[in-house]
């Protein structure tokens, strides 16, 4: 027979309104009465009914998290830091995944809305004009975005802006002219639109032209033939590739290998997010930094101290610092010398 909190009521000698504040609100409990219910929840092998919760409108202790995909290991990484605060203070996680498309991001927050989540943390395509978001911000249900750099919405993030300048910056400092940006569809990323505006404001700073940023798939594994060409032929081909995360620059180091040509002799590759694998391949990749797993963890932070109403909502946007990895995927060039090889 299935025990009830009747049942753990009668073993641990309390009513069952203190064993209801023990399950739902442990902070409201003299620690001596938590630990002999805990132990009685043990003993009986205990489980409460997350549905009994719901109907009854209790606090499900249910977060939602939605994420554009986790093929690319920058998310995996943001969704630890959340993970491991979740699993400290009590509440599960939904996951949901969108893979950068607008009908599934609706699908996803419909569904954990369904679900009754206490709160939703999130990486949507356009944080500023997003009308799911205008939604939830109507109908009160608390959300935290990671990555989208945004002042109109709460949310934790590196400055991408800045970020990318600095870097684009660091490879013109190593004597690069011919920079170009690759990137995926800038429609579905408002970080990558915020980092080409970083790499063109270096570019005109130092005096270059900046170019239109070459968008590629977001999910492929291997470059197309003719970007590869575009690339990799040519006098006035680039010396150097700014990607706009690490995940691509990977791809792309891949494809020149397959080109014959040799990264950073033939060609400068600087990566963002600083993925920690970025520094297991040969050569190790130069990267811009961004604190994911940090980013992760003060989401939560900020999530839940919107949820306890512990801090007002006009402080909730908050920009981490970024790093830069010098890598060895970046060589200097000089200016008589800045004509490449090309490909046989």
């Amino acid at each position: 027979m299935i025990p009830t909190i009747k049942d753990v009521a009668a073993h641990a000698g309390f009513s069952i309104a203190t064993v209801s504040r023990a399950i739902n609100a442990p902070h409201t409990v003299n620690p001596l009465t938590l630990e002999k219910i805990r132990r009685s929840i043990d003993t009986l092998n205990f489980r409460p009914s997350p549905l009994g919760r719901q109907l009854r409108g209790e606090r499900t202790r249910l977060i939602g998290v939605v994420l554009p995909t986790l093929a690319n290991p920058v998310f995996a990484e943001c969704l630890q830091g959340i993970d491991d605060l979740a699993a400290a203070h009590g509440y599960r996680l939904m996951l949901m995944t969108t893979q950068y498309d607008a009908d599934r991001e609706r699908h996803a927050i419909e569904t954990l809305r369904a679900q009754r989540v206490e709160g939703l943390i999130l990486t949507v395509a356009d944080a500023d004009t997003h009308p799911l978001l205008d939604e939830l911000d109507r109908d009160g249900l608390l959300y935290v975005l990671m990555h989208n750099d945004t002042v109109r919405r709460p949310a934790v993030s590196v400055d991408n802006r800045l970020a990318a300048f600095d870097g684009v910056r660091m490879l013109i400092a190593h004597g690069h002219r011919r920079i170009l940006m690759l990137a995926g569809t800038l429609a579905a990323s408002d970080r990558a639109r915020l980092r080409h505006l970083g790499y063109a404001q270096a570019m005109q700073e130092a005096g270059l032209t900046a170019a239109p940023a070459l968008e590629i798939d977001f999910n492929a594994n291997e470059l197309a033939p003719a970007v590869l060409a575009h690339l990799t032929t040519g006098p006035h081909r680039p010396t150097a590739l700014f990607c706009s995360n690490d995940l691509l620059a990977m791809v792309v180091m891949r494809g020149l290998h397959r080109a014959r040509l040799q990264v950073p002799n033939d060609m400068s590759i600087l990566g963002f997010d600083g993925l920690a694998m970025g520094e297991l391949l040969s050569p190790p990749l130069a990267s811009i930094c961004a604190p994911n797993r940090e980013i992760g963890s003060a989401a939560w932070h900020r999530l839940i101290a919107r949820i306890d109403r512990t801090v007002p909502d006009t402080s909730l946007a908050l920009t981490l610092p970024h790093t830069l990895r010098t890598g060895a995927t970046i060589a200097a060039i000089s200016h008589t010398s800045e004509t490449p090889r090309t490909t046989a």
